[in-house]
């Protein structure tokens, strides 16, 4: 079908010298630079206004260098689709009108206010921009927008012009926000802390990995629970939470193989005349990045990933946010993750060199000191939570540092946070502050920073905000023998002043760091049979989510795929350079998380059985023998490569790697017969791409046990019926463990603050042999006076509870008593 692109594309002359004489008064004024270049970043990126004409705006420091550029040669390239595009379709070929403007240059920024661009909306293709220009040699540079609204082809193709007002104008929960207390005065509302938390990744918590599939799931449990329908277990296990936590949804680093062009998902094609204008066809394919949404490039961050956007439109985060504050049994806030603190080594090919302050462990600092990087970072941040989130979690916020020249310190950029906390929402005029948690285990990464971190840094400085805990921080390992025993010091902060942190004990990282455990390691095998049965019940486990809803303070966190006891690992199809070292690092999950069933199943694994990987003994095999090989050269990919060819096949030489010749035997792969850079760097893609799909929590939702999802959500009902657990042990409130070489029980007994008569008591059997519990000789309880109110389901059953004096526990089991 062809579309209208008869108006003419333009810049407004009149219009575009009124936004520059607004830039010249802004300098001109009293007030700082900073608040100056805070005012101009709202200006940055393309803003569709409801007089039809679009206000460009763009920071470009890099033009500024007059001798090496030609003023002639930057201008905005303009492209509109002359053919509807099906968003939806895997791969096409679309015909696009190619208009160039030049923009008015004024110091570092560029602007313009053009006539004829075509806005998006959630039924039609929006206009394609970016800047453009060529230097004194004639070669073309690119300068993409990173304050774009929508990226429907990734990072390194041309944003998207959406209109932005009608989506917010027609959002389906404008009530919501319209029901939040209005403001008093000056004071601007903060959103209030929930009662617990879901915390989900997108590609894996929904059915086809996308926010409108993730939309639909909680709008079809909203209506079930409406007309009293039954859930299934699945369904239940996303019940009970009046929050959801994302992963990020920014977009992430794409592949980029050497002979890239313009993107791995936008192809310029050829160049021709349609009507007498210059017309492309570009080749345009469905974004496919699978990655856990931390390796960010920045350029984009206030877009949504267009891998997690079934339609490629931005509508779908704002109908998900109204699917979760429209649920019919009491809205349910939305948690943006923000990754602000780094960004991938990618974001040197997208952003100017002024947004970077230099490499750091997980690619390059962000320039938060430069005032209009600051600046753009919280119009960024302003831009994503408006939107429609309730709450931000900060990503690594001790990873927010600077050198200070006048103490001679690298020292936290604490402002910088606190002003992350405080910037305002604004939907349908009513402005808002954000429920804010921090990720800051401060002094990490410095030697021994689990012992000296206090994760409390940020609550002194801000008391309304929260903090993720020791217990949900990313190195916990509770597959461990005495894991819980050795903690314990952690645990009593937990209990005594952790009302402000963020706890449980399964999340994306210390699920990922259970995969790294050594399988020499000591393990706790009361808790299963296999690894994989151990890890499940470590990170799903009754005795800890009773302690954790039923008696300890703070904010509880569940992960979505531990309690859908579905496998999680950190995956990224994302990255040819650093891919098989990746790979190398996560071979763990093989023996972890995945068994031979799940392997063998015909829907898993299908691009590694491709390669002759037929069996789950052979992959972990070579995946064991190429990380120690990695390890062994350094990981520098040409040595790796040449071991193995020479380790490895018929011609096989003499071979000082005894792990590498081992793998020659009957039936080997005979893709490892003649490995290459480009085959190992195959090897990795399709392992990543395979082992996401494998972590799809529906892939699993008919092996739940509806015993062990109905006793969690049991725990997550009592947690709401007593709000008063979140704050601290005070008082004549008891917390206490039973441990020896064999066994560890916490047990505790805790009152109402202002209703003495209101009482819990928990027993909770944390691991090693069974044990047998007198509460009232413990905890001095009346039996009569108490009754159980949620125990695990093996005790019940067993008659174990008839006699609450003294009964046995076994590893994970727990018993919740209320005083009658």
């Amino acid at each position: 079908m062809i579309v209208d692109t008869s108006r003419s594309i333009d810049l407004v002359e009149p219009a575009t010298q009124e936004l520059l004489d607004w830039v010249v008064d802004l300098e001109n004024s009293d007030i700082s630079y900073f608040e100056q270049v805070q005012q101009l970043a709202t200006k940055l990126g393309a803003h569709y206004r409801r007089d039809g004409l679009t206000e460009v705006g763009f920071w470009a420091p890099e033009l500024s260098a007059q001798q090496a550029i030609k003023p002639q040669e930057i201008f905005l390239e303009i492209l509109t689709p002359i053919e509807n595009i099906d968003f939806r379709a895997p791969e096409s070929v679309v015909s696009f009108r190619c208009n160039r403007l030049r923009l008015w240059q004024h110091g570092e920024y560029l602007w313009g206010v053009i006539r004829g661009m075509r806005p998006g909306t959630a039924k039609q293709a929006g206009s394609l921009y970016w800047l453009r220009y060529l230097d004194a040699r004639d070669r073309l540079h690119t300068i993409r927008d990173p304050m774009a609204y929508s990226l429907p082809f990734g990072i390194f193709a041309p944003a998207e012009l959406y209109d932005m007002e009608t989506m917010q104008a027609q959002r389906p929960d404008l009530d919501y926000f319209r029901d939040y207390p209005p403001r008093k005065g000056d004071e601007i509302p903060r959103v209030g802390a929930p009662k617990n938390i879901l915390q989900l990744h997108v590609g894996t918590a929904a059915e086809d990995g996308t926010l409108e599939s993730l939309a639909a799931l909680f709008r079809r449990i909203s209506e079930k629970l409406a007309r009293g329908m039954e859930l299934t277990p699945a369904e239940k296990n996303y019940i009970g939470y009046d929050a959801v936590q994302l992963l990020p949804i920014e977009p992430t680093i794409e592949y980029r193989s050497e002979e890239a062009s313009e993107g791995e998902f936008f192809h310029i094609l050829k160049t021709g005349l349609h009507q007498g204008e210059v017309k492309l066809d570009i080749q345009l394919r469905k974004p496919n990045t699978q990655d856990w949404g931390y390796d960010i490039p920045v350029l984009g961050a206030s877009a949504v990933n267009p891998a997690l956007l079934g339609s490629l439109r931005p509508q779908e985060i704002v109908d998900f946010a109204a699917a979760l504050h429209n649920f019919s049994t009491g809205p349910i806030q939305l948690i943006y993750d923000l990754v602000y603190g780094h960004a991938d080594n990618q974001s040197e090919e997208l952003v100017n060199r002024r947004f970077l302050k230099g490499p750091n462990m997980y690619g390059q600092d962000l320039n938060h000191q430069l005032p209009t990087v600051r600046a753009i970072l919280l119009e960024t941040q302003r831009r994503k939570i408006n939107t429609g989130a309730d709450g931000i979690r900060v990503d690594g916020g001790q990873d927010f540092r600077f050198f200070n020249p006048l103490t001679g310190r690298v020292e936290q950029d604490d402002a910088y946070l606190l002003a992350m906390s405080d910037v305002v929402q604004e939907i349908g005029g009513y402005q808002r502050l954000m429920f804010t948690i921090f990720e800051d285990g401060r002094p990490w990464p410095e030697e021994g920073w689990e012992e000296k971190s206090t994760y409390l840094d940020l609550i002194e400085l801000k008391p309304e905000s929260y903090q993720w805990g020791p217990l949900i921080f990313a190195h916990n390992t509770p597959a461990l023998n005495k894991f819980w025993d050795q903690k314990w010091r952690r645990v009593c902060e937990v209990i005594y002043r952790g009302a402000h942190w963020i706890t449980g004990c399964a999340n994306h990282d210390t699920v990922r760091r259970g995969n790294q455990i050594d399988l020499d390691a000591d393990i706790n095998w009361h808790l299963g049979s296999s690894l994989p049965e151990v890890l499940h019940n470590a990170y799903d486990n009754q005795a800890v989510t009773l302690w954790v809803y039923g008696f300890s303070p703070g904010l509880p966190m569940d992960f979505i795929n531990a309690t859908s006891r579905a496998p999680w690992m950190f995956f990224r199809n994302t990255d040819e350079r650093y891919g098989v070292k990746v790979v190398s690092e996560e071979i763990g999950f093989l023996y972890w998380q995945v068994t031979p069933h799940i392997y063998q199943d015909p829907n898993n694994f299908p691009r590694l059985k491709e390669l002759g990987f037929e069996r789950l003994e052979q992959v972990r095999e070579f995946g064991t023998a190429l990380s120690k090989t990695m390890v062994e050269m350094e990981y520098h990919l040409p040595d790796v490569v040449r071991a193995c060819q020479s380790c490895l096949g018929e011609s096989a030489q003499a071979c000082e790697l005894s792990y590498l010749s081992a793998l020659n035997q009957p039936g080997m792969v005979n893709f490892l017969k003649d490995l290459t850079i480009r085959k190992l760097k195959d090897f990795a893609r399709r392992f990543m791409e395979d082992c996401y799909g494998v972590c799809n929590v529906f892939r699993y939702q008919e092996d739940l046990d509806p015993v062990q999802v109905d006793f969690n959500c049991s725990l997550r009902r009592f947690r709401h019926q007593h709000p008063w657990l979140d704050g601290n042990l005070t008082g004549s409130d008891r917390f206490n463990k039973y441990s020896d070489e064999e066994r560890t029980i916490y047990y505790g007994v805790r009152s109402h603050p202002e209703n003495a008569s209101e009482q819990v008591a928990m027993v909770a059997h944390m691991g090693g042999e069974p044990g047998e519990v007198s509460l009232e000789d413990w905890l001095q309880l009346d039996q009569s006076q108490w009754q159980v109110a949620i125990a695990s389901p093996s005790l019940r059953s067993n008659n174990q509870l008839d006699d609450l004096r003294r009964f046995q526990l076994c590893d994970s089991q727990g018993v919740l008593l209320v005083r009658k």
